[in-house]
């Protein structure tokens, strides 16, 4: 039997608590680091035809950069969601029958997000792109055929 000095069992149990009270601490950084990960996504599913010249009041806001990327001249807005995006879980959003998006956030910086985007018809991929969304700044994604015209996405993020 090994006799031990006086003070020793103490030490022993101070880095036993030490080493305990890192590990909480490192767990606690990585999962108040991974809820700050989370980015607010809008996105917005127009339709855009030739059918018309209507533009959706509520796509006042991107209606000039809608004009200079596509030739257009009728715009309505079909679905606008708000999402909260955590890293490398994607997010469904149904948009039509047997189709749906699904938005992936990949990484986030201070200034950026990048996104992978899907435009899904009965689970194939129609389209697959990434885009990088800057806070207060809308991207635009020309889709599929819809009806008498194509879909847009615009994204847009805060974080």
């Amino acid at each position: 039997m090994a006799l031990r000095r006086p003070g020793e069992g103490v030490a022993h149990l101070m880095r036993r608590t030490t080493h305990y009270f890192i590990f909480i601490f490192i767990l606690f950084f990585l999962f108040s680091s991974m809820a700050l990960a989370q980015v607010q996504t809008q996105i917005r599913v127009i339709q855009a035809s030739n059918a018309g010249s209507t533009i959706d009041p509520s796509l006042r806001d991107v209606h000039s950069e809608l004009g200079s990327l596509f030739n257009f001249t009728s715009y309505r807005l079909l679905k606008d969601e708000t999402l909260s995006l955590s890293p490398n879980r994607p997010v469904s959003v149904p948009v039509h029958q047997g189709r749906s998006i699904e938005i992936t956030l990949v990484r986030q910086h201070r200034d950026t997000a990048k996104l992978i985007v899907k435009i899904k018809r009965d689970g194939t991929d129609i389209l697959n792109t990434q885009v990088r969304l800057s806070p207060g700044r809308t991207v635009l994604i020309g889709g599929p055929k819809h009806g008498e015209g194509v879909i847009i996405l615009a994204l847009s993020a805060r974080f």
